[in-house]
């Protein structure tokens, strides 16, 4: 396997950062989206990365953003708006589901969507923190599955991991190498929404994502981002 190097132009960022500033989502972010000007030169790109998600920025004051995995397009996701909205500094993002409203309340950078704009998730309620954590890996099956145990149901705090186990029609696996996914917006969103309450969720090694319903049916997700400046955070392993 090679190593690839993070191109001029793309900014690395880790989004839904602990309280200590550790772990989070990688994202890359290619401020100049002209620079890939089609669907097959960014997917490559996305591929190449390997992050869970890469950000393309066709109009930085507009908002106008296009998401990639390493296998696929996506007409929306939370931790890369999320990432765009705190690397841009903007209210408003653009994208094909429409207006996505963003916001800055101290460390965390919030965006506003609704449930109907995510990808579909399997949401399965596992009976103990302990259980979500003792996974080596995804469960058997196909199909994206976000596992949750409550850590105190009283509080919403949530104990949380993600598996893409993505599959084309074809059968093959369309997540590149990424067996489970960091910290995942848009999985936090329809939980939040199928709970009905506002949650503190604790998903991977240690990110954390919040969210909070709103009564016209969207909901808030927000979380910490950093730039990351480590050596390791700016060479990936190409896919």
């Amino acid at each position: 396997m090679n190593d690839f190097d993070v191109p001029a132009g793309i900014d690395v960022l880790r989004v839904f950062c602990g309280p200590d500033g550790r772990h989070g989502n990688a994202l890359g972010v290619v401020r100049d989206g002209s620079v890939y000007p089609d669907e097959a030169s960014r997917q490559a790109l996305a591929g190449q990365l390997g992050f869970s998600e890469t950000v393309f920025v066709d109009d930085p004051e507009r908002g106008h953003v296009d998401i990639y995995t390493p296998g696929l397009r996506l007409p929306f996701a939370g931790h890369p708006l999320v990432g765009a909205a705190w690397l841009l500094d903007l209210e408003i993002l653009e994208l094909p589901v429409g207006e996505i409203f963003a916001r800055q309340d101290g460390e965390f950078t919030w965006i506003t969507a609704r449930p109907e704009w995510a990808p579909p998730r399997t949401l399965e309620r596992y009976a103990s923190v302990t259980e979500v954590e003792a996974l080596t890996g995804p469960p058997p099956g196909e199909g994206w599955l976000y596992v949750w145990a409550w850590e105190d149901e009283a509080a919403g705090r949530v104990r949380a991991r993600a598996f893409p186990r993505r599959i084309d029609e074809r059968g093959v696996s369309r997540s590149g190498a990424i067996t489970e996914d960091e910290a995942t917006g848009a999985a936090a969103l329809l939980l939040s929404a199928q709970l009905g309450r506002a949650l503190n969720i604790t998903q991977g090694r240690g990110s954390q994502i919040l969210t909070a319903p709103a009564p016209d049916g969207t909901v808030e997700i927000g979380g910490r981002v950093l730039l990351s400046t480590r050596g390791q955070d700016l060479r990936v392993t190409a896919r």
